[in-house]
């Protein structure tokens, strides 16, 4: 049978099914930083989505359009639930702050607690729902608390 005869996996088909980018259940805090970074995402998901529209092209692959408007519905989603969160320093760790602890080690490390879209733990800054925001969130300069199984002293907070 000649190749122009048989289907091969449609491209557009799978291409426009990606799935939605998972919602967290946990309310979506965020920082005047955050929140900012979520408008703009946002605002950049509608220029991508109005740019698949333009091009066109959508009969022969259907992915940038499918991308743009799973993130289109992320962003939204994330806009919409944000909850504006400015807190003011009282001495205790918490939502928005800066921590610094100390391993049992000698090691020193400082965290800052954010919304769950702007955490990046490389850069310094954990989502207010991992175990070691919740583990140093309430806590003072002196206090203790565990951490991935190890005791931690908290040196500072911002």
């Amino acid at each position: 049978m000649s190749v122009a005869f048989t289907r091969e996996e449609d491209l557009e088909a799978t291409a426009a099914d990606l799935p939605d980018r998972p919602i967290s259940p946990h309310a979506n805090l965020v920082t005047p930083e955050g929140l900012a970074r979520i408008e703009a995402a946002l605002t950049e998901a509608r220029a991508a989505y109005a740019a698949a529209q333009a091009a066109g092209s959508i009969e022969t692959d259907r992915t940038p359009m499918a991308r743009a408007a799973r993130d289109l519905r992320y962003w939204s989603a994330r806009r919409a639930s944000a909850q504006l969160v400015e807190t003011r320093p009282d001495g205790r760790a918490r939502f928005g702050g800066s921590v610094t602890i100390e391993r049992e080690d000698g090691r020193t490390q400082t965290w800052r607690i954010t919304g769950e879209d702007e955490a990046d733990p490389a850069k310094g800054s954990v989502s207010h729902v991992s175990p070691l925001a919740r583990a140093l969130i309430g806590k003072r300069v002196g206090d203790e608390a565990v951490v991935a199984g190890q005791s931690v002293e908290i040196i500072a907070v911002d």
